[in-house]
């Protein structure tokens, strides 16, 4: 028996999961702005929850490594926020650096790009497949669908589509290892972020910093996700967005199943609706733990912090090869220019 927690660092909200086995020990959300204003808060409830190993907030993600060795370039390539920007992430780095100094069991977890079940060629040229919070979401997608299924982890095959606060992206799932992936970055309009931009409009924009990523979405509009069905071209524009992430990644799986989950799919009358536009496989929403606060990234989070602790879920982190990853989320970019980056930043 292992007591874990998985953490998820959401645009609006970190979620806290805890568990012992399958039994719940912590579902808490906290406002993202407390968890940065007060860098002890992470550390205080790891302490409190008397946790054998977290799975911290590891952002673009990076292969698995133990806060002991985390350093600038980790940083770095966990946020991919350049110094000066003005989106800082000095919260983060003193949140990190005070898990550090009390020798807390937190290691960080790999993004899709850096999967071994992922294909080089669907690689290139691209640095978001998927966040490591996205990576725990399909976690929890092969759960649930091996344990309605009555099946193995490897009988799974899905694709999920997580429709965050955020962004909204897709992951898919084959023969329960990710296979292929869009992050919110770079696939269609999600409610705060436009998603991927138009290289002409990056042109003429002539240089931006990270807060514009999350900005130009279906919120620039109708401000609140409950104004989202008062608004048809909005509408529109948010769910045919969706389901064309999800109909890119057909060309590479075959789903027996669409999975859906995140914030925004909870608004009232959106599932229905996003059901309506999709017909090339039975849609659901992702079941997880009897959980009252924590979103589904959370509970994946949890999930492969019990496998990598040698708990239920071990043969869940085996199939999906998280132990194997490697490299980095910059390595497969075609143009000299992300070379220097990539040494200035010492990676």
């Amino acid at each position: 028996m292992v007591r874990v927690i998985g953490i998820d660092p959401g645009t609006k909200s970190f979620d806290f999961c805890g568990l012992d086995e399958d039994e719940i020990i912590l579902d808490l959300s906290i406002p993202t702005e407390d968890i940065v204003r007060d860098s002890g808060v992470i550390a205080d409830i790891i302490t409190k929850t008397g946790a054998d190993l977290v799975v911290g907030p590891s952002g673009f993600g990076i292969p698995l490594t133990h806060i002991k060795d985390i350093g600038d370039s980790e940083l770095f390539l966990m946020s991919l926020i350049k110094p000066g920007d003005k989106k800082s992430i000095l919260g983060m780095r003193n949140s990190i650096n005070r898990m550090k100094k009390l020798g807390l069991p937190v290691v960080f977890i790999p993004g899709v790009i850096h999967l071994p079940t992922v294909p080089y060629y669907r690689k290139l040229n691209k640095i978001d497949m998927g966040t490591a919070d996205k990576l725990c979401c399909a976690a929890l997608g092969i759960r649930d669908q091996a344990r309605r299924g009555n099946k193995g982890y490897r009988d799974t095959s899905f694709i999920i589509l997580e429709m965050g606060f955020g962004y909204t992206a897709a992951i898919a799932v084959k023969d329960g290892k990710i296979v292929d992936g869009i992050g919110g970055s770079r696939g269609n309009t999600g409610f705060l972020s436009m998603g991927c931009m138009d290289a002409e409009l990056a042109y003429l924009l002539g240089g931006f910093d990270k807060e514009l990523i999350f900005r130009g979405g279906a919120g620039t509009i109708v401000r609140t996700p409950e104004k989202l069905m008062e608004n048809e071209e909005v509408l529109d524009a948010y769910l045919e967005g969706a389901v064309k992430d999800v109909l890119q990644l057909t060309a590479s799986v075959n789903p027996k199943e669409i999975l859906v989950s995140g914030r925004i799919s909870r608004v009232e009358g959106l599932f229905d609706e996003l059901k309506k536009r999709l017909d090339l496989a039975p849609v659901r929403r992702l079941e997880g733990f009897n959980v009252k606060k924590v979103k589904e990234a959370a509970q994946g989070a949890a999930l492969i912090a019990n496998g990598l602790a040698g708990g239920k879920y071990e043969g869940l982190v085996d199939v999906m090869k998280i132990k194997e990853a490697r490299g980095t989320s910059l390595d497969y970019i075609l143009l000299h220019e992300i070379e220097k980056l990539k040494k200035d930043y010492g990676v």
